[in-house]
């Protein structure tokens, strides 16, 4: 299953970025994020279902949280992607 993480600065960002997304009924869940997509030491990432990344971007550009980095996950690969919001 396609998904996409999105890099928070901190675990507690990362926390707040999840709570956001909970009350908005969108499913995500938090990941140390993998050590090949960071320099940032012990970055943690919350992956959300590819067909609620518009819905989850806007949620939390609403929240104004935004992720460090966004990346797309196919089967294990990650590629940085650009996301640009309507």
């Amino acid at each position: 299953m396609d998904n996409y993480l999105l890099l928070a600065r901190s675990v507690t960002y990362a926390q707040r970025m999840q709570k956001v997304l909970d009350r908005a009924g969108i499913r995500c869940q938090i990941f140390r994020a993998p050590r090949t997509l960071t320099d940032l030491g012990c970055a943690y990432a919350v992956y959300v279902a590819g067909e609620d990344l518009t819905t989850a971007m806007n949620v939390l550009r609403r929240s104004s949280l935004t992720p460090v980095k966004l990346f797309f996950n196919h089967q294990g690969t990650y590629q940085e992607v650009g996301y640009d919001l309507p």
